[in-house]
């Protein structure tokens, strides 16, 4: 079972880079999708930068269009069978992800 994680940015120059390596450490096969929706503090430069070294998708917004449309956008390009939306604000915890994959794959669950 592969994991999508979308993770919808605006101005987060400050955790993103940690997010992502959070992310990205998870051990289960996943693809990660970051949409900037139009950030103007650096978190596109860091992005533009990451994207080129790690495997991510990254999609740009050239102005903000709100976190509903940068998972819009960011379901376009979803290949997984499972979708999880992470924020990059460090709220949610990545490290959560093979629990929740652990329900669906049991039967026990269709959402978490």
């Amino acid at each position: 079972m592969t994991l999508s994680v979308i993770i919808p940015v605006y101005n987060e120059k400050q955790t993103i880079r940690q997010i992502i390596a959070r992310v990205m450490n998870v051990p289960c096969a996943k693809q990660v999708i970051v949409v900037d929706d139009g950030s103007t503090d650096g978190t596109r430069e860091i992005l533009e930068q990451l994207g080129q070294s790690q495997n991510l998708v990254c999609l740009f917004h050239a102005r903000n269009h709100g976190k509903g449309q940068a998972i819009k956008t960011a379901l376009s390009a979803v290949r997984g069978d499972v979708i999880v939306i992470q924020d990059a604000d460090l709220e949610y915890h990545p490290e959560d992800y093979p629990q929740a994959l652990a329900l669906i794959e049991a039967g026990w669950a269709d959402a978490v």
